[in-house]
């Protein structure tokens, strides 16, 4: 094989083959493999019903001549025979061969289905890469392909890819910012989307955030390959309440750009107007350099950050504005901007200087928790402390979270949090009196122990 997805092709033919051998008593399945590499491939290359030439020579030159029989046409004429017309379809539903391995690992507890994931998710990568530019539809049917991975692994009780350890990230709902020196040990994509799956509600931004994970893994391909690429923005805003999760989204998603090699360290920087603005003219600029200078190799995160532009014309929030843009620009390939705030004066900010527009292309909107997702932080937080509400409790938590007002500004997971910190005083103050305490009682918030804060 010669053409742009020969290494892609070739490795997953020669991993799932080798499972697959082990298996069974064939002396091989490579036949059964490249007519489910013709699958993958046809089902990305069809999602946007836009069929190039390019994509039908890939997919000729690598996958048609090893059919059985073998596909030996011109690209137009496979367009119009219809060949992979539909496929796109078969991206919805596990396939035969890997409904086999995850059930084998169910059995003996292997990672087979693992490697058919990572090995198809980089064909589909590839196959989006070979265009210039990957249609959002294609993207699209790469995450929807992951996903159905995922939750046949989930209903198969396998272990997913990239099974996040908790000791090498911080909790969903650590707010701590990552100092340079604490940097983690640098972790795989897989591992980053899988912290990313876990955190509780958020449905939305992770789409979004797995679709950019996605184009990005495309354009390093093309620039593996020495193909043209397009500039992809990483600089982001986020609008939502306190307490959304957009901190730790920010904080994987400098990792995941660290993985990806588009910053070279993958910190995270948190700043907010106090520590960008001065009080005297000329002071801003530098005070502001000095924050973004800090961040270069990774991430900052401006929080409130459409306070900037508050103050009128006369105010140094302007002249932190003007050097955060000349500063993105001249550093646009070692550092991410995240600007993050409320919706409406998210979008007032972005008016106030074409910079931030042109730059700011990506918006992603973090939705107040629900009830029982307020109720799962509850648990999450309680459990990393050894704490666990009996039932009665919990339906007083669920009391306490409906009567909290959902203004401008509520709390989300910080508020939850605030209402554990005060249930753990309150069990303190209630077994005050009490000489030996059990493990159970120690570890237990009754209904007394949950009031509003």
């Amino acid at each position: 094989m010669s053409g742009v997805l020969q290494q892609y092709v070739s490795a997953f033919v020669d991993g799932i083959d080798a499972d697959l051998v082990a298996l069974s008593s064939a002396a091989s399945h490579r036949p059964e493999c490249f007519v489910e590499v013709s699958n993958i491939v046809g089902a990305v290359l069809d999602a946007d019903g836009r069929l190039t030439d390019n994509e039908l020579a890939a997919w000729l030159d690598d996958i048609g001549i090893h059919l059985d029989p073998p596909v030996i046409v011109t690209p137009s004429r496979l367009r119009e025979g219809g060949m992979l017309d539909g496929r796109q379809a078969w991206l919805d539903e596990p396939s035969t061969m890997f409904d086999l391995l995850v059930k084998a690992d169910a059995r003996d507890g292997r990672r087979r289905a693992n490697t058919y994931y990572d090995l198809a998710l980089k064909l589909a990568h590839a196959t989006a890469a070979v265009d210039l530019i990957p249609s959002p539809d294609e993207i699209g049917a790469i995450d929807r392909f992951r996903t159905t991975l995922l939750r046949s692994m989930d209903a198969h009780v396998v272990a997913r890819p990239g099974t996040p350890s908790r000791a090498a990230t911080s909790g969903p709902l650590d707010d701590a910012t990552v100092a340079e020196h604490e940097l983690p040990p640098e972790r795989s994509v897989d591992d980053l989307l899988a912290d990313l799956d876990e955190l509780i509600g958020l449905d939305h931004v992770k789409t979004e955030v797995r679709r950019l994970t996605s184009l990005l893994r495309i354009q390093r391909l093309r620039t593996e390959r020495d193909l043209p690429t397009i500039e992809t923005s990483h600089h982001l805003v986020f609008t939502g309440n306190p307490g959304t999760g957009k901190t730790t989204v920010a904080r994987l998603l400098s990792q995941i750009f660290r993985a990806l090699e588009v910053v070279s360290k993958g910190h995270l920087v948190e700043a907010d107007r106090s520590s960008l603005v001065a009080g005297f003219v000329g002071q801003t600029a530098v005070k502001t350099r000095t924050v973004l200078e800090s961040a270069l190799g990774g991430t900052v995160l401006i929080d409130e950050a459409y306070a900037l532009a508050r103050g009128g014309e006369n105010d140094f929030g302007l002249e932190a504005i003007d050097t955060l843009v000349k500063f993105m620009e001249d550093h646009r390939d070692d550092v991410a901007v995240v600007a993050a705030g409320y919706p409406v004066e998210m979008a007032e900010l972005i008016d106030t200087n074409p910079g931030l527009k042109s730059r700011f292309t990506r918006t992603l909107e973090f939705p107040d928790y629900t009830r029982d997702e307020l109720i799962a932080i509850f648990k999450l937080i309680s459990s990393r402390k050894e704490y666990h509400l009996d039932e009665p409790a919990e339906r007083r938590l669920g009391e306490v979270i409906d009567a909290e007002p959902r203004t401008h500004g509520f709390g989300n997971a910080r508020f939850v949090r605030n209402v554990f910190e005060q249930a753990v005083s309150m069990q303190a103050l209630r077994l005050a009196d009490v000489e030996s305490p059990t493990d159970a009682e120690l570890t237990t918030l009754v209904v007394a122990d949950v009031e509003p804060v």
